[in-house]
């Protein structure tokens, strides 16, 4: 490896731990800004694994605020140039606003619009500046609201990084150049999205349906939740719950999640919570 490449992967690693240490999950990137480490099961033609395996390469499904993971992922991938930050996750719920720079687009006076026309302005929060020109907002959401990743849905140029998704972190050194915070940022803490903002960056409800009732989904949805590693557990139980409700089994697994999220640490109270927020978000009663 070239002293250039050791030394981006040696400032990598040292900003990724720095970000866990702020309670942010992280996990190497490439110089392309994907995942560094390749799937396991990239020959498999059987159902995803979402880290269940307990080996590395499930994307953001690997991120860490344990150092000691965060040094292993890193060693395992020493060509990692970079580091994502896991959005979705708590105790931020992190939503990243990803104001692209294309050609025929702007991508800022865009927000500033949807902003006039739903009565919110974006707070000051930690502003992440791209290589290309473009910015990242980074903002928080409430613990038990789960935000879908999107591109330009908003409009044009505007993407947003929630559940299952991540930001490349400032201080990663890409193909294209270096990724670093606007300068005064740096120190704020990420600001809650505004209430107008959040309802723009989440689905239509979703129309009731009738759906047949699969007992052997049940059971992978519930060892979905018990596999969840240590700050993925509530975004598990949300997306587990809401796929239960959606397929007419959310009355019941609710006992059964609800004991899984319990045996991943989760507080009983803290599990139905969660499982009323995912019956709410998908038109059911819990």
């Amino acid at each position: 490896m070239a002293t250039t490449d050791r030394q981006a992967t040696t400032l990598a690693l040292a900003h990724a731990l720095s970000a866990a240490e702020r309670g942010l999950a992280v996990l190497p990137l490439s110089r392309t800004k994907l995942p560094a480490l390749r799937s396991p099961h990239h020959d498999d033609s059987g159902p995803a694994c979402h880290g269940e395996c307990g080996r590395f390469g499930h994307g953001v499904y690997d991120a860490s605020t344990d150092p000691a993971r965060v040094r292993e992922m890193f060693a395992a991938a020493p060509w990692a140039t970079g580091y994502g930050i896991a959005c979705g996750l708590p105790p931020y719920h992190l939503i990243g606003v990803d104001l692209d720079t294309k050609p025929g687009t702007d991508a800022p006076a865009a927000l500033r619009e949807l902003g006039l026309r739903h009565l919110f302005t974006v707070p000051d929060t930690v502003v992440v500046l791209t290589p290309s020109g473009g910015r990242h907002l980074w903002l928080t959401g409430p613990p038990d609201v789960v935000v879908p990743n999107s591109a330009s849905r908003l409009a044009p140029g505007i993407d947003i990084r929630g559940a299952g998704g991540y930001l490349v972190g400032p201080g990663s050194r890409t193909a294209h150049g270096a990724y670093g915070t606007l300068p005064g940022t740096a120190h704020l803490p990420p600001a809650a999205c505004p209430p107008a903002l959040l309802r723009l960056l989440l689905p239509p409800p979703r129309t009731p349906h009738r759906a047949l009732a699969d007992p052997g989904h049940g059971h992978g949805l519930v060892h979905f939740v018990l596999t969840a590693h240590e700050g993925q557990r509530n975004t598990r139980l949300f997306w587990a719950a809401c796929r239960a409700y959606e397929n007419g089994l959310g009355p019941a697994l609710a006992a059964p999640l609800t004991e899984a999220a319990r045996r991943t640490g989760l507080t009983e109270q803290e599990a139905r919570a969660t499982i009323a927020s995912a019956a709410r978000m998908t038109g059911r009663r819990p």
